[in-house]
């Protein structure tokens, strides 16, 4: 008993201190994750050293994280603190000093039906609430916008069908435009996709040449950009700002440099912009008229007035002769 008594205090104590770890810990990587981010208009970032999900900005995301935060997160704590108090029990109890003689029974049929329902039960009610998420990323309301979104190795282009604005394309941005810009690299793009704020925007994903992903963190999508198959997501952001995500399947030697920038605007900046793509590019500038040829001065022979190695030829054929 006395072994038992000092094994839970030194146990007790330990636990004590990596909480305390654990919450000093948690502070300064909170402290360091809000001072990561420089630049006040980006709202949706992946950040290093974060713990959690990300923020959520769009209805299925605030859903996911419900979902995962108020179901999965406390089933699994409290199955993880059952299954670690049983071994303590079982190295407290069961050792070879205090249960010298081992018990000799094969089975317990209460224990067994007990064992087996209960995860049962739990996996339903899990289910129950899964179905149901994922019947909401189908159960989209009337868009107020259509992008199609095209993956290529190794950007993406962007279409609006209903503003008849043609593909464009976004490619990463260089360290260097990007901290001219202050934006993050490998994260950054230097095209866009634009997208009004409180309003609902269906993304059509598709790939052109192997499979890709268009996945957003902060809007809660992850879908697959298939050559040949036109998949579709759709999200609502609550607030105007800057939006990154990252091609989420690799795609060939240069994935990590697939970013997707989403930039959320009011709705008069962006019909603004889309009548900014609409204006006619501007004429370009004529080119200069070539200066006459210089004539060769008087006395001289064509063959000294001509470049170089044409008067070279010339003397050949004169010394040839």
């Amino acid at each position: 008993m006395r072994a038992e008594a000092l094994l839970m205090r030194r146990l007790r104590g330990a636990a004590v201190a990596l909480g305390t770890a654990a919450l000093a810990a948690g502070t300064s990587v909170s402290a360091w994750a809000a001072d990561a981010v420089n630049n006040p208009d980006i709202v949706g970032q992946p950040v290093d050293g974060a713990m959690g999900l990300q923020p959520a900005h769009s209805p299925l995301k605030f859903q996911a994280i419900a979902f995962h935060d108020h179901l999965l997160l406390p089933i699994i704590t409290v199955i993880s603190l059952f299954v670690l108090a049983l071994l303590m029990i079982c190295v407290v109890r069961f050792n070879k000093r205090a249960n010298p003689v081992p018990a000799k029974w094969s089975h317990n049929t209460p224990i067994e039906i007990l064992w087996t329902t209960v995860p049962v039960l739990i996996l339903m009610v899990i289910a129950v609430f899964s179905f149901k998420l994922l019947f909401a990323y189908h159960a989209m309301p009337k868009p107020d916008l259509t992008v199609k979104a095209t993956g290529y190795q190794w950007y993406w282009g962007y279409e609006y069908p209903e503003q008849k604005i043609p593909e464009f394309t976004s490619n990463v941005l260089t360290k260097e435009d990007a901290a001219a810009r202050n934006e993050p690299y490998l994260l950054a793009a230097d095209k866009a996709m634009v997208v009004p704020v409180h309003k609902t925007v269906h993304v059509l994903v598709t790939g052109a040449d192997v499979i890709h992903d268009f996945g957003l963190p902060a809007f809660g999508i992850k879908i697959d950009a298939v050559p040949g198959r036109m998949n579709d997501a759709w999200f609502n952001a609550d607030k105007t700002g800057i939006y990154y995500g990252q091609c989420d399947q690799l795609c060939g030697v240069n994935h990590a440099f697939m970013p997707i920038e989403i930039k959320v605007v009011s709705q008069a900046d962006f019909d603004a912009w889309v009548a900014q793509q609409h204006a006619p590019a501007p004429a370009a500038t004529p080119a200069a008229a070539p200066a006459p040829a210089a004539k060769p001065a008087a006395g001289k022979s064509a063959s000294a007035a001509a470049p170089q190695h044409l008067a070279l030829n010339t003397q050949a054929s004169v010394a040839a002769r």
